[in-house]
């Protein structure tokens, strides 16, 4: 690791983290109160991937729906209006919106084909944003002179890895030029955040294996053809397998590569201050 005990965090001149973990424990959370106390540069991976890697992607297929109504494909047709994406990092639905969710047409869902390829999508242009990590360190100190930097990853990171090959290219990238933070929660908060996705459940990224064999699982149990599946049941009934499945591949991600932090501890977090405390009592404990 970059920073070899909490003296070593404390003190240091360029302070580097990487949080990652579920999404909903915090990271955009403590992200935030670093950005607005001014000297910390926010390297939001879900923002990077919208706006870089699959907007054309985002803003073609709003154009494909548009195109469908007359009344706008003359005005797309004659360049009379323009259709993109609004993605901010508060608001990633673009991205969510793209990746769809599979199942019935009727019910807005996508064939599992042209599913499965937008994840394939999505894979690469995650593994992409997080490999320009290095980048806009140097970027945002050279540009723009911000001494400290904060990456915040999304809740797939673990599907593109492999945490107990020490010579895994994205992990090594990462941990050469930051600190890398497990937010953990515990099992309050997972019932918590299967509770928030039962009630707004959003389109998710997914390992292929894993994905692929839930989706005959779920087929098989419930006796369902591919178009008889409703896309939001689908979604629901797989989240909660999703959270088990990343949970050890967090953990080993944190136990080789970084450190841990609960989720309380995060939400206790007020300021820079605070947050500096909690890295260094997290490098001394692990």
């Amino acid at each position: 690791m970059i920073y070899q005990s909490g003296k070593d965090w404390l003190d240091a001149p360029q302070k580097r983290v990487l949080f990652f973990g579920m999404s909903g424990l915090g990271k955009t959370y403590v992200s935030n109160i670093l950005r607005d106390h001014g000297d910390w540069f926010h390297y939001s991976i879900d923002y990077r991937i919208g706006t870089r890697y699959m907007g054309e992607y985002i803003a073609d297929n709003a154009k494909r729906e548009a195109m469908k109504v007359p009344f706008l494909r003359d005005l797309l047709m004659s360049d009379s209006i323009y259709i993109g994406s609004n993605i901010t990092f508060d608001n990633l639905t673009p991205v969510a919106a793209y990746l769809g969710k599979p199942g019935d047409p009727a019910k807005g869902g996508l064939p599992f084909g042209e599913f499965t390829r937008r994840q394939d999508q999505f894979r690469q242009a995650e593994i992409k944003a997080l490999t320009d990590t290095s980048y806009f360190i140097e970027r945002a100190e050279a540009l723009y002179g911000y001494p400290h930097f904060i990456c915040d990853t999304g809740g797939s990171i673990c599907e593109w890895v492999d945490p107990e090959d020490s010579s895994d290219t994205i992990l090594r990238s990462l941990a050469n030029t930051t600190l890398m933070v497990w937010i953990k929660g515990d099992d309050a908060h997972t019932d918590e955040l299967i509770r928030r996705f039962d009630k707004m459940p959003k389109p998710m990224s997914y390992q292929p294996a894993f994905l692929d064999r839930v989706w005959q699982e779920y087929l098989a149990l419930f006796q369902l053809t591919e178009k008889q599946v409703d896309p939001d049941d689908f979604i629901r009934w797989t989240y909660a397998q999703a959270l088990a499945h990343r949970q050890p591949r967090y953990e080993a991600m944190a136990k080789n590569w970084g450190v841990t932090v609960t989720a309380d501890e995060i939400a206790n977090v007020k300021t820079v201050e605070d947050f500096n405390k909690l890295i260094a009592t997290a490098l001394e404990r692990d």
